[in-house]
């Protein structure tokens, strides 16, 4: 059973930067495509990144591409989120997700959930 432990969410002002960070457990992390999506308060959640379990593709929203860089260790078993010149809507909880060997583009789509970290960017 495969386990995810997101960390590194917080309070920043807009245009500052935070890193997110999902670290596995309890399985082998290869084979497994893995990304972000955000929910915020009334809205439905939504894909932000994804990387292909070969580190070779990457997808980003719209609404973030440019700003957020999604990357995997291997040998960490850990994603990160790298998020830079946040903006008050970017406030959401994010959660790491995962599924074996295919992509991704809605919940539904998903094996497994971290259990989520708060990021708010005050104006």
């Amino acid at each position: 059973q495969v386990q995810l432990v997101e960390s590194g969410g917080g309070l920043v002002q807009a245009g500052g930067s935070l890193r997110l960070s999902c670290t596995t457990s309890g399985g082998t992390f290869g084979g497994y495509t893995m990304g972000w999506f955000r929910q915020a308060p009334g809205k439905e959640r939504e894909l932000v990144a994804r990387v292909s379990w070969t580190n070779s593709n990457t997808y980003y929203s719209d609404s973030v591409k440019g700003r957020f860089t999604i990357s995997r260790d291997v040998a960490k078993n850990t994603v990160y989120l790298q998020m830079n010149r946040l903006n008050p809507e970017d406030t959401a909880v994010y959660y790491c997700a995962a599924r074996k060997y295919f992509t991704f583009v809605t919940p539904r789509d998903i094996s497994y959930w971290g259990q989520g970290t708060q990021v708010t960017v005050s104006s």
